[in-house]
């Protein structure tokens, strides 16, 4: 397991590496239905606001088949999570709204920019300074796969924001979370 030795900042360096998630990956494509269930429940049980964030997407209009593509996100974080050898605590509904808040505040300060390479150039150091930089790398993929898809059958709806603001803020939620080592 990577851990940060003493002089370096845990919201600098990852607690969610890229062989967890591999590892995260690997363990839910594997799971049968049943499987997934389970890790549902477990999920309602300890997260039960990240479970809810993404639920509730349907409310705002996103199709079905994204909000699985969110959830299934949803289990590969939290199998990251479980991974990583870190216990998070309960991440709360106002953790969730603060963090949304901060990720619409950083996606308008970069399209505000008059100039296209500085606001490429604030996306950049976005994505190059985040603390979970495997889990999110897995998560853009992951919701630029279900993008590409509808704009290629010309399905492109207003609601399709919600499924990449929803699964960010769920790495995000998780990247600044107060984690703590679990005794090994």
């Amino acid at each position: 397991m990577e851990r940060a030795d003493a002089s370096t900042p845990l919201n600098l360096m990852g607690r969610i590496s890229i062989v967890h998630v591999a590892a995260a990956i690997r363990n839910v494509r594997a799971m049968d239905m049943p499987q997934r269930v389970a890790l549902a429940e477990e999920i309602s049980k300890t997260q039960p606001n990240m479970l809810a964030s993404c639920l509730v997407q349907t409310r705002l209009g996103l199709e079905a088949s994204a909000v699985d593509i969110l959830l299934n996100i949803l289990l590969v974080c939290y199998q990251g999570m479980k991974e990583s050898g870190y216990q998070w605590p309960v991440i709360s509904e106002q953790e969730q709204e603060r963090h949304l808040k901060r990720q619409v505040g950083a996606v308008l300060f970069s399209e505000q920019m008059t100039d296209p390479i500085a606001a490429e150039q604030a996306r950049g150091q976005y994505l190059s300074r985040h603390p979970e930089q495997p889990l999110l790398a897995y998560v853009l993929n992951e919701t630029n796969h279900r993008l590409v898809d509808v704009a290629q059958r010309g399905a492109e709806a207003e609601s399709d924001k919600y499924l990449m603001m929803a699964s960010i803020n769920l790495v995000n939620c998780i990247a600044y979370a107060d984690a703590q080592s679990r005794a090994v």
